[in-house]
């Protein structure tokens, strides 16, 4: 989707004169925590236990040893639990088609954001990272990819 098409962004632009497009828009509307959350939120911080890679986000203790001991230590179910982004739960929107279209491709950009962020880290992994259609909506997941 091309952000200056979408709605809300597109009203923006339109009130004004000259060539604006969506990052005039984050400029205007974003503060730097803002930024610097979407930035950790794009490269995400990891950590490694038991061989399962989980976005420390995700990580507790308790509920890491909650779902490897249900899971039988099983790192792929392990991971494909804890290293879930709801793409709907975390952005307030509405029902609208061009909703459902930005949540997607917001999915997208965050798994391949995911996806080069674990390459960086973990060289030596592969791993697979999805984009999941869910009731909830678009859900992003990675695992390790099966040996």
């Amino acid at each position: 989707m091309n952000p200056d098409e979408y709605p809300e962004i597109k009203s923006w632009i339109d009130s004004y004169t000259g060539e604006l497009d969506f990052v005039d828009f984050l400029n205007r509307h974003c503060t730097v925590g803002m930024w610097l959350s979407f930035a950790h939120l794009m490269n995400p911080e990891f950590v490694e236990v038991r061989g399962c890679v989980i976005r420390r986000r995700s990580y507790t203790p308790e509920n890491f040893d909650d779902w490897y001991a249900r899971l039988d230590g099983d790192v792929r179910r392990v991971e494909s639990v804890l290293n879930r982004f709801v793409v709907g739960y975390a952005v307030n929107c509405g029902n609208t088609a061009e909703e459902d279209e930005a949540l997607w491709d917001i999915a997208r950009a965050v798994a391949y954001s995911w996806e080069a962020a674990l390459g960086r880290e973990f060289p030596l992994k592969r791993f697979d990272v999805s984009v999941l259609d869910t009731d909830d909506g678009p859900v992003v997941v990675f695992m390790q990819t099966a040996s």
